[in-house]
């Protein structure tokens, strides 16, 4: 059996009550079934873990919310009647189904969570073959996009975290050293900081950089890469840092780069400087790539100005052409234009943003320009 890892703080009790009250009120007399993730983890404090055996929250339309889970796993998740939540236990040998059907009652539809295993969304669908079976995503990601001021200042410390791993880089990128290797000096700097894991370590030298998820190699640093780092994680309350910074090794090689790089920081800038209540997701991709290709580099941005962050590292909201979702207070999400030139070398800057109620806090605070090592 695998070993449980330590317990991650759990919000108020009154303010995952409140979650569920709304999840309730924005499912709309939909039942919900929300297996365990981050969304679980809004909901209740406690991520759980995904196994063969159903465990799952269930709030029907009417009546108290139970998480139905194994009773071997059921200690991991003490304190729910705290939050009227009823823990409704099984064994082997027991259909577990049935058990969330009961609690269900006879919705027209329910609504599971986006990431639950094929194996448990079908059996739940023969439990209730009534119901017309949709996803949880588009009830959930109302409630957690706009973060609270707790999740908000989780954010600024994930933010604060990543910005002193950002401040060392220095220590381990040099002529010599392959990707691999900076990466992990770099990936173990990153719990050192404060955060509970690496998530991610990308480090993309020379044309690797032009690779926007490129993660890391054997190939070795040279004197004149560009190399672009884009690292995150987790930290204790489970909110989550990226932040990506372009690093030279010496002098650039490529007597464009300053230039081109000019660019990518104004585009930056400018979809930092667009973020404001009521502004769309999609005007702030459009600050960023119409400074882009103004400059001709347009073909060469390949990916959505950014996505939002919070519990899971990509979530809503997506700011990409075609959103015109307006933007609010509390959303939080990254704002990273990339210039990528195929087979010699790319630039990315990346912050993590905020809404307030006038415009947006960014969470990373290191210097945008090119850092030459």
């Amino acid at each position: 059996m695998a070993r449980r890892s330590a317990v991650p703080p759990i919000p108020a009790a009154a303010v995952l009550r409140s979650r569920l009250d709304r999840a309730r009120e924005a499912a709309a007399g939909t039942g919900l079934v929300i297996a365990p993730g981050s969304d679980l983890r809004y909901l209740i404090g406690q991520p759980g873990g995904s196994f063969e055996r159903l465990t799952a929250l269930v709030i029907p339309a009417d009546g108290a919310p139970a998480l139905v889970v194994p009773k071997l796993e059921a200690p991991g998740f003490a304190g729910l009647e705290e939050l009227g939540v009823d823990v409704i236990t099984w064994v082997d040998g027991v259909d577990p189904y049935n058990l969330a059907a009961e609690r269900l009652g006879s919705p027209q539809q329910v609504a599971v969570s986006d990431f639950t295993p094929a194996l448990h969304v079908l059996a739940i669908r023969d439990a209730v073959p009534k119901a017309e079976q949709v996803l949880a995503g588009p009830i959930v990601r109302e409630l957690r996009m706009r973060k609270d001021a707790a999740e908000i200042e989780a954010l600024r410390k994930a933010g604060a975290a990543i910005d002193r791993v950002h401040a060392r880089v220095g220590e381990w990128l040099r002529p010599g050293r392959t990707e691999a290797e900076v990466g992990a000096d770099i990936a173990a700097a990153i719990v050192e900081e404060g955060h509970t894991e690496a998530d991610f370590v990308i480090v993309g030298s020379g044309p690797n950089g032009a690779s926007p998820h490129h993660a890391l190699s054997e190939r070795v640093i040279e004197a004149g890469d560009v190399v672009v780092v884009d690292i995150g994680g987790p930290v204790a309350e489970g909110y989550n840092s990226d932040s990506t910074r372009t690093y030279a090794v010496g002098t650039p090689r490529d007597a464009d780069v300053t230039a081109t790089y000019a660019v990518l920081q104004e585009a930056q800038q400018a979809a930092v400087d667009a973020v404001r209540p009521g502004a769309t997701a999609e005007s702030i991709d459009a600050a960023a790539r119409d400074v882009i290709a103004a400059a001709g580099f347009g073909e060469y941005f390949i990916h959505r100005t950014g996505h939002g962050i919070g519990l899971d590292v990509h979530e809503e909201p997506y700011i990409v052409a075609g959103n015109d979702l307006p933007l609010e207070p509390g959303m939080a999400f990254s704002v990273e234009p990339g210039i990528y030139q195929p087979g010699r070398w790319g630039a990315r800057i990346e912050d993590i943003v905020v809404v307030t109620a006038d415009g947006g806090e960014s969470m990373n605070n290191r210097p945008h320009d090119l850092v030459v090592l």
